[in-house]
């Protein structure tokens, strides 16, 4: 016997939608989202290269390049620099080079664009690494 679409469920699917929505209204079965550490969760840094420099003075330019620092972003969680490439892992506000050239070296994230430079004991460096995008080249 085959019935219209619109006509009424059969019971056994009217007592299914119950329990599915009792269960999600109790949380059993229900997890916490991934984390993918303790910082917070993970997240991808925007693609593009990154030039990083150190402040100028009254007397130099705004910024004084440092090209050893300049790294890009590829996709993935994946770097490049000019020493060669690496990958990095990113939670919470923090990205830290993983494995390459620059293994060990950690950036907090300022905003999308806007990236800062860590020392070893965690506290900002002078080093400010800005994503080059078409107003800034």
């Amino acid at each position: 016997m085959t019935r219209a679409l619109s006509a009424s469920r059969a019971i056994w699917q009217w007592r299914r939608a119950w329990l599915i929505s009792a269960l999600m209204l109790s949380g059993a079965g229900w997890t916490a989202p991934a984390v993918a550490g303790p910082d917070g969760p993970a997240f991808v840094v925007r693609r593009g290269d990154y030039t990083c420099e150190l402040p100028g003075t009254a007397l130099t330019a705004a910024g004084l390049h440092q090209p050893q620092e300049d790294f890009g972003i590829l996709q993935g969680s994946l770097y490049t620099s000019p020493a060669g490439r690496g990958t990095y892992l990113a939670t919470g506000d923090e990205i830290r080079m993983t494995t390459g050239p620059k293994t060990g070296e950690r950036y907090r994230r300022v905003s999308d664009n806007y990236l800062r430079k860590l020392t070893a004991d965690g506290k900002e460096s002078n080093i400010r690494c800005i994503r080059r995008v078409l107003n800034n080249q």
